[in-house]
């Protein structure tokens, strides 16, 4: 029962979190990136301390080991939010997403570059079909980065970018979240995450921000809200389930970017589109698989060992 419920929760999660990026994709792009990442932490925070309260955690939330590397976390994270706010303000919602699964393959590597984490030939192997589906995902793209003029494709070509760079982002971040999720509480790492985003973003401000709309800022509002329950509902899942048994439910999200992005945008998958998703998840699989088994192996052997080391 409780791997069953944590596997539920996983999918509220992703289900909020597509969610979320749907009403960014409803501003049409006419509020600034950097706004929306400033109003979409801002207002998550309050969200977020009603969770934080309900675990019992108010008063000692922002204590941390680690305080340069949640504010880190938080500047890389803000950044990931911006490049895909923009994204997906370009792209159709599938298209995008089937981008953005390329994270955790740039996790592996940058794992192996930044970690020194061993990648063994079936990992190493997997890392390269995963990209090869990311070529597949971007190809129609990469013949339009270059022209001139803003033409349809031009405009599409620069969307895959900035998620290509979201992607490039969230993958660093995570790197940052395996080192401090070991010493901190994953709430403090959520809540410090928002905080930082709010202040950073900040930055952009004299850079041409908009008196948001009362229809934006309901979009704005609900956008912090889902985002913030989204968060909650996927620390949530892993108190109830393993991660191995959770994180392949990550790709759930392409099933929800297809449904919103028909109802909300008619828009429509391109067959590319979904060979290249279907190739990326296929690699992304792969590497959850292995890490699995290495974890088992680990602790197996740590099991056996007299000292327990």
């Amino acid at each position: 029962m409780s791997q069953s419920y944590g596997i539920l929760i996983k999918l509220a999660s992703v289900a909020f979190i597509l969610s979320m990026q749907s009403l960014i994709k409803a501003l049409q792009g006419e509020v600034p990136p950097g706004e929306v990442v400033f109003f979409r932490a801002l207002l998550s925070i309050p969200f977020l301390l009603i969770w934080i309260g309900w675990q019992g955690r108010l008063f000692v939330v922002l204590k941390t080991e680690n305080l340069p590397g949640n504010i880190l976390r938080g500047v890389l994270g803000a950044c990931a939010m911006g490049l895909t706010f923009a994204a997906i303000s370009y792209l159709p919602l599938p298209e995008a997403t089937a981008i953005f699964y390329v994270a955790p393959i740039l996790t592996t590597i940058f794992a192996a570059i930044f970690l020194r984490e061993p990648v063994r030939l079936i990992r190493l192997a997997a890392v390269g079909v995963g990209l090869l589906g990311v070529l597949v995902i971007l190809w129609p793209r990469l013949g339009s980065v270059f022209e001139s003029g803003a033409t349809e494709d031009t405009i599409l070509a620069f969307g895959a970018m900035l998620a290509l760079g979201a992607a490039i982002f969230m993958a660093v971040a995570k790197i940052l979240v395996r080192r401090l999720v070991g010493k901190d509480h994953p709430s403090t790492v959520v809540l410090y995450a928002a905080i930082c985003a709010s202040v950073v973003t900040l930055v952009s401000a004299p850079f041409g921000w908009v008196w948001p709309t009362a229809e934006q800022w309901v979009l704005l509002l609900g956008a912090g809200m889902f985002g913030a329950i989204g968060q909650a509902l996927l620390t949530t899942a892993y108190k109830y389930a393993d991660a191995s048994t959770i994180a392949p439910f990550d790709y759930s999200s392409m099933i929800f970017a297809i449904l919103f992005g028909y109802v909300f945008f008619a828009e429509w998958p391109t067959v590319q589109t979904l060979i290249g998703a279907a190739i990326v998840i296929s690699a992304g699989g792969v590497i959850l698989w292995r890490e699995t088994r290495l974890g088992v192996e680990t602790a197996k052997a740590r099991r056996a060992s007299p000292t327990g080391s």
